[in-house]
């Protein structure tokens, strides 16, 4: 990207303060976009976050919000001495609407699941906008690690509507989530999926007990049933040495 259209990207980007979406959110979902569409190519350099926030008007830590945000979703890396950078546009395919659990356990491995925890949160403007429901509405947060042959594997992050706040740790750990839902009558239909990938934190590599610093596969997942509303949404890492991704194209 030239010099010119890098700028007028940025004279393009705009926050509106009147709106009850956050600031950052804005700013990170107007970015994405930008990278999606392909006008912030991989390999693209990003502007410093004290030159955005001062090009947008916004504070600093608004800015480093909306670039950790980025972050995490794998769309953008930061490296030392080579500022951020777009890494790639996201990859959205579809594969099999099935869970961890129900892979591994055709894999023949011998999945284990421990509940980090489980509890009543008040919905953040994107997972509100996933699950299609108010911001600040009350959703049911599960937190999971999931293990194979007796080694972590994945933290499972899922929210889901209060309807089913009644969900005990015992069946989550004996059960997957998708197995759980059909048993509840929960007819699941279609997903729509974003995969990618980053470094883990040094919390995220002692909980999947990787190196520091390790590779992570990162997926978000919103699930729909066959009347079209939204059952859940997760957002999961992978430890990337122990877990992979596979699709099956088929040709136009």
């Amino acid at each position: 990207m030239t010099a010119a259209a890098e700028d007028d990207l940025v004279r393009a980007l705009h926050v509106d303060r009147s709106s009850p979406i956050p600031l950052y959110f804005q700013l990170a979902q107007q970015l994405e976009e930008a990278i999606n569409d392909g006008r912030l190519t991989p390999g693209t350099r990003i502007d410093t976050e004290v030159e955005l926030a001062r090009q947008l008007r916004l504070s600093r830590p608004t800015v480093r919000q909306a670039m950790d945000y980025l972050v995490d979703k794998g769309v953008i890396a930061r490296r030392r001495g080579a500022g951020t950078r777009v890494v790639s546009a996201d990859v959205r395919r579809p594969l099999e609407l099935s869970s961890l659990h129900d892979d591994l356990l055709r894999s023949g491995q011998r999945p284990s699941t421990q509940v980090l925890s489980m509890t009543v949160e008040a919905a953040t403007a994107e997972v509100a906008q996933a699950l299609q429901i108010p911001e600040h509405s009350e959703t049911v947060m599960l937190v999971r690690l999931r293990s194979a042959m007796h080694r972590p594997i994945a933290r499972l992050t899922n929210y889901l509507p209060m309807t089913f706040a009644d969900l005990t740790s015992a069946e989550l750990e004996q059960h997957g989530l998708y197995e759980i839902l059909r048993a509840r009558g929960v007819r699941l239909h279609s997903a729509n999926q974003v995969i990618g990938a980053r470094t883990a934190t040094t919390a995220e590599a002692k909980l999947l007990d990787e190196r520091r610093s390790a590779a992570v596969l990162t997926m978000q997942r919103t699930t729909l049933d066959d009347h079209g509303g939204v059952v859940e949404f997760g957002t999961h890492i992978y430890a990337a040495s122990r877990y992979r991704f596979e699709f099956s194209l088929l040709s136009p």
